[in-house]
């Protein structure tokens, strides 16, 4: 029985982009200024490399003489991309520095092929300011055969590349073959790296796309504060004015005449009032707003002026604080006068004694048959009458939402209801009386 086991490494994150282009770009700028290791030190930090900076590294090493280390990273770089034709051409030239001829003409093999039958190729959109010519190509594959000795080779590849044009390095480097002279190899010049793209290098930095607030429009003369105020924090509860108008108040009062001696100051006479606009500088001057202008004053004229217990003239008053409530009663319902006749005796004075007028304060009982009697209608009115032509009419009158009582068993006249006009003559006499129980009002004139 085998058993498996299985590794999972776990995932590594990915280096983000800008990451890779901030690092990309301070290499170039590194190899800029000829500083090989600090931009070595910065291209190690790229943890995923592409190609290009790969070919970046290889460079850096070709500059301080590392030749070991620069056909390792041509190593990678190709293996990054297979295709790059300028990265067989380098690799081709430092193998040929360090004797390693066969694999020097396979490159220049490579990157022949890789040219597809161009005559140049212009590496500018990638980054690289450097055009790579097929006849460079040639030269290098004939400094290979040069240095293996085959001479005819080299010149008959010498030959066919001086039709492609460049004719005088062709002819220089066939009159030194014709002298068994060594070629040497050409190589891409130092400095000349792959760089990051212009424009995405500007993205790195941070852009304000919103801008920078100004103002516009502003009440105060010379205004030019274009932040935000912060959060003033709120206490609940009820407003309460204070007492001392001067705690919080910035208007000051100049305690003397100040003629302006500077660009900037303000002549302010003695005794105005003045707006606190700024703090006190180095100088002990702050600004002031004063008739509409914005200036200078010294600290040392300036008093706290106590906004309520000025002088009283309107012109220094200056409004704060909301105004408190109006300290008035809410109007309350009227009181209940008596009538001014007095109370006969009898079965009258019983009665009128039982319904005497009630306010809000005492509100009447609840009526019952035993405390409330009703003159009859054969019974003769105990009040004067105002007019000849009117007699007692002893009439019940009930308000429209209450139930009217029965009058046979009240006692009461059953004839007509009274109308509106003579209910408020009633009224106006004092001659209307009744009583208020849990569910009903029951009114009677006691004379017309």
């Amino acid at each position: 029985m085998s058993v498996c086991l299985f590794y999972f490494a776990p995932p590594q994150t990915r280096m983000l982009y800008t990451e890779l282009l901030r690092l990309w770009d301070e290499s170039v700028q590194a190899v800029d200024v000829k500083d090989w290791k600090r931009a070595l030190a910065t291209l190690e930090q790229i943890s995923e490399p592409t190609s290009r900076t790969f070919f970046n590294t290889a460079s850096a090493h070709l500059a301080l003489g590392q030749l070991d280390l620069a056909m390792r990273a041509l190593h990678f770089c190709i293996s990054k991309d297979e295709r790059l034709a300028v990265g067989f051409f380098q690799r081709a030239a430092v193998m040929m520095q360090i004797n390693r001829l066969e694999e020097a003409l396979s490159d220049c093999i490579w990157a022949q092929k890789h040219m597809r039958g161009n005559v140049v190729i212009d590496y500018k959109q990638l980054g690289l300011r450097f055009k790579l010519y097929s006849w460079q190509v040639s030269y290098n594959a004939a400094a290979v055969y040069c240095r293996m000795g085959q001479w005819e080779q080299a010149r008959d590849v010498l030959l066919l590349a001086s039709q492609a044009g460049r004719g005088t390095n062709i002819d220089a480097a066939l009159d030194s073959i014709a002298k068994k002279e060594v070629l040497a190899p050409l190589l891409v010049p130092e400095g000349v790296v792959f760089r990051p793209r212009k424009q995405d290098v500007e993205q790195l930095q941070q852009r304000d796309f919103l801008g920078k607030p100004k103002v516009i429009s502003s009440m105060i003369p010379n205004d030019d504060f274009g932040g935000f105020e912060p959060l003033r924090l709120q206490k609940p509860g009820f407003y309460e004015p204070k007492t001392d108008g001067a705690q919080d108040s910035r208007y000051m009062r100049v305690r003397g005449a100040y003629m302006a001696r500077a660009p900037g100051h303000l002549t302010v006479p003695g005794g105005a009032m003045v707006f606190l606009f700024g703090e006190e500088d180095r100088d002990g001057m702050t600004a002031v707003i004063y008739d509409g202008q914005r200036g200078l004053l010294p600290v040392s004229l300036l008093e706290p002026a106590d906004v309520k217990m000025s002088s009283g003239k309107k012109q220094n008053k200056v409004p704060s604080g909301i105004p408190l409530p109006p300290g008035f009663k809410p109007p309350t319902r009227p009181q209940a006068q008596n009538s001014p006749a007095a109370p006969p005796q009898g079965r009258a004075q019983s009665h009128t004694s039982k319904s005497a007028h009630f306010n809000a304060d005492t509100p009447p009982p609840s009526y019952t048959a035993a405390t409330h009697v009703l003159p009859t209608a054969s019974e003769p009115s105990k009040y004067a009458a105002t007019a000849a032509s009117d007699q007692p009419c002893n009439r019940l009158v009930s308000c429209p939402w209450c139930p009217l009582p029965s009058p046979e068993s009240a006692g009461i006249d059953s004839s007509p209801p009274m109308t509106l006009m003579k209910i408020k003559r009633c009224i106006d006499n004092g001659w209307m009386d009744g009583w208020m129980d849990s569910n009903q009002i029951v009114l009677f004139c006691l004379s017309c």
